[in-house]
């Protein structure tokens, strides 16, 4: 089979299965809004792709008559899945305990949620591996992996060892956060001498960047080589998130890195044009003629402690006691997806925010009138672009959150209308998103603040937000960071071969 030269190490498979007649079939995303589906249109830029993911198997039988790499054709073109069988135990020790009760509650910055005791690292280690031989596998001469978000953090120093003829990128979804807390971690030295066995290493904004250059720093010897000025798009001053000057290249052992600070975006054509089909209307008319005369403001998020919904939810409870007459005349609708399944942290996050839901419902209610609908199943995107279109208000506060695209996608759908988006200070959006109302969710009094600011701000100032957000929105779209990330490629390929005296096997698109 022939090798690839761009190979995608992902932990999601890039489709959806589904059994049809008895029989597994693999059909491509409906929506090509999402990461999934802007990862996959790099495939369109070279000759051959792959993309390494992991499928559950129930029993060690399964496992040995695995079909390992299978061959997919879709919109994106065809290209290679090479997918690993891990086992129950394997997911669980890997994924649910390492990744989400050690990993996730730094890497957000809530060391009280953080969880060492249960953690087998020899497991964690043993997936990362796996995940790099698959990858190396795939690998044509001089390719470029490209390994996504921190539970394949040791995957680079794996892929270096085995196949040094490859440039090893990475990508953060997720904050990075800053060294004090990023060092509680006992396998932080591993983790930061595997990221720094990357030719490349990305992140959404540049306050993550610094963090991660700031940690490096703190455990090797690591020499800052090229250091540039923020733009104010991307760190507007006095934000949260906000940082002057953020490092572009960086030595380690003779070796250099390129540190990149460039937000993921959503697909605003699909947007738009959603926005404008037939079907979206009628969908509109149907949710304007339920909600009558009612303002209408909309949260999107999973049942996760990060997402800050409980505090949302008491900032609601709290909007009706202090403004009885809004009592009747505004509806929230929150969804609140389970982010991992059988994991008690979250089933309580859920059972939290399912009481006060409860309670905001029981104590305001009237005969004609329900104040609040929680959904806990995810609404799918072609119908949720229409909730946005009838939204007064999105309501996004989480209190750590790597970017949001939610926000994104609200300000995609109102573009040329009115609206508001109260947006926490501590999303990775924020700093691109200033003209939000912005908001900390760690305050009651800021949090309430926020709220009626967007319900009492004159329609003419919504629609001048909007169209500014929507500039930003616009431009940091997926387009625009396929295009960017292509650049960083390339300009990879051009250093190694200068050295070697090759042809760059990837360029930038457009």
């Amino acid at each position: 089979m022939k090798k690839s030269n761009l190979v995608i190490v992902y932990h999601r498979q890039p489709y959806e299965e589904v059994v049809e007649d008895g029989k597994t079939v693999y059909r491509e995303h409906a929506s090509p809004n999402g990461i999934v589906p802007t990862l996959k249109s790099f495939f369109g830029t070279v000759e051959q792709g792959s993309w390494v993911a992991w499928k559950q198997v129930d029993t060690a039988k399964q496992q040995k008559s695995f079909e390992r790499v299978v061959r997919m054709k879709d919109s994106y073109g065809e290209y290679n899945v090479s997918r690993l069988p891990l086992t129950a135990a394997q997911v669980r020790s890997f994924y649910h305990v390492t990744s989400k009760e050690a990993l996730w509650p730094i890497l957000h910055s809530f060391p009280e949620k953080y969880n060492y005791d249960p953690v087998d690292w020899a497991t964690f280690r043993e997936v990362n591996r796996l995940f790099a031989e698959a990858a190396v596998e795939e690998a044509a001469p001089g390719a470029v992996v490209w390994i996504h978000d921190y539970n394949l953090w040791l995957v680079p120093a794996y892929v270096r060892e085995m196949r040094p003829d490859v440039k090893v990128a990475f990508f953060h979804h997720t904050p990075f956060p800053e060294p004090s807390m990023f060092n509680i971690l006992p396998w932080r030295d591993e983790i930061i001498e595997s990221l720094l066995a990357c030719d490349l290493v990305g992140f959404h904004i540049p306050r993550y960047a610094t963090n991660f250059v700031s940690t490096a720093r703190s455990l090797k010897a690591v020499e800052i080589t090229e250091e540039v000025e923020v733009e104010d798009s991307l760190s507007p001053r006095g934000m949260a998130l906000s940082v002057p000057t953020t490092a572009t290249r960086i030595a380690y052992k003779g070796r250099e890195i390129l540190i990149d600070a460039f937000p993921v975006g959503t697909n605003t054509g699909y947007i738009r044009d959603l926005c404008a089909s037939e079907v979206t209307e009628k969908r509109e008319e149907r949710i304007r003629g339920e909600l009558g005369d009612c303002r209408f403001i909309i949260s999107v998020g999973r049942s996760d402690y990060t997402k800050g919904t409980r505090d949302l939810l008491l900032a609601y409870e709290r909007l009706f006691a202090r403004r009885p007459e809004l009592v009747g005349k505004v509806r929230l609708l929150v969804t609140s997806v389970a982010a991992a399944k059988g994991m008690t942290v979250y089933r309580n996050v859920q059972r939290e925010i399912e009481q006060i839901a409860g309670r905001i419902n029981g104590r305001f209610s009237t005969f004609g009138w329900q104040p609040l609908l929680l959904f806990t199943n995810a609404i799918p995107f072609e119908e949720l672009v229409a909730y946005y279109r009838c939204a007064d208000i999105c309501w996004i506060t989480p209190l750590r959150d790597g970017l949001n695209l939610v926000a994104k996608e609200y300000v995609a759908a109102r573009k040329g209308e009115d609206g508001a988006l109260v947006l926490s200070e501590f999303t990775g959006a924020a700093i691109e998103l200033s003209d939000a109302v912005l908001a900390n969710p760690y305050s009651a009094r800021a949090m309430d603040e926020a709220i009626d600011r967007a319900l009492d701000m004159p329609a003419d100032e919504q629609k001048t937000r909007i169209e500014q957000m929507w500039k930003s929105v616009h431009h940091y779209d997926s387009t625009q960071w396929a295009r960017h990330t292509l650049e960083r490629f390339a300009e990879l390929s051009r250093t190694t071969a200068a050295r070697a005296g090759k042809v760059p096997q990837l360029a930038a698109a457009g």
